[in-house]
């Protein structure tokens, strides 16, 4: 296991995976669609199975993208779904984004979802994103901010869910407040004309509720984050198999509703 991929504490179980292959510019990554167009190159870090990374390279073809990730796991599911869906102008990598294997000014943007709040060194890693953009470039990123997150019903076993997450986070030398604190990590990284902005993702219809509440029910007993909590004397078996109810509850409840912020940045180079 490479540094990198010790630092991310998510781990690639099922439930967390489940999760990365929902996502797509449209919802996660909006904010950045205005600065694509046809031709650009492209990196992006922390591609998981490589949805987002797909889609960003629908949009900038025939540039080149390039998606990096910790596993060869990981990345053999992005290949997978890459040719599922017939683009051929993006490949995906073994890579970390602390000791970025390019030359200065290789790609015309750097993207990272969900990716700085897992990492000990987020300035660090914004400092080699920066350092691989061209001029006229943009570095994107955009993390979530656990502390934001609402829900309903009020649920003290949820609230038990934050405290264990931020716990594990915390353990791991990680940041999962990271959407509020991505303006202050760019400046810190040498960035000197960034614009930040937020969005909300809203997990709260009948069918949103049964897959959220059901992956996290799932997460909570069986992914890195269940182990570590474990390990690090975080929950016990029963608090974890408390929250797992806790979310299928919810999942099942009328009038279930959850939303989750994210803080974003665009770092102009």
């Amino acid at each position: 296991m490479t540094t990198a991929d010790r630092a991310y504490g998510q781990g690639h179980a099922e439930s967390v995976v489940r999760s990365q292959h929902w996502r797509t510019v449209e919802n996660s990554a909006a904010y950045l669609a205005p600065e694509l167009r046809a031709g650009l190159t492209l990196l992006d870090i922390g591609c998981g199975p490589g949805t987002i990374t797909v889609d960003l390279a629908r949009r900038v073809a025939p540039g080149r993208v390039v998606g990096l990730d910790v596993t060869e796991e990981i990345l053999g599911q992005a290949r997978a779904n890459a040719a599922e869906a017939g683009v051929r102008t993006v490949e995906f990598v073994l890579g970390d984004v602390n000791r970025l294997d390019a030359a200065d000014g290789t790609f015309d943007v750097v993207h990272a979802h969900q990716v700085l709040l897992h990492l000990r060194d987020p300035v660090g890693a914004l400092r080699e994103m920066l350092r691989v953009t061209r001029p006229g470039g943009v570095v994107a990123a955009r993390d979530t901010d656990y502390s934001g997150a609402l829900w309903w019903p009020a649920d003290p076993r949820l609230e038990r869910w934050r405290e264990v997450y931020r716990a594990v986070a915390y353990a791991n030398g990680a940041e999962p407040d990271a959407g509020r604190r991505l303006l202050s990590w760019a400046h810190a990284a040498g960035a000197t004309d960034v614009t930040p902005g937020a969005s909300i993702w809203s997990h709260s219809t009948p069918a949103e509720r049964a897959w959220w509440g059901g992956m996290w029910a799932d997460r909570i007993l069986g992914s890195r984050i269940a182990e570590q909590a474990l390990e690090g004397g975080h929950a016990t078996r029963e608090e974890l198999a408390d929250i797992s109810a806790a979310w299928r509850e919810w999942a099942a409840h009328p009038d279930g509703f959850f939303a989750i912020p994210h803080g974003e940045i665009l770092c102009r180079v």
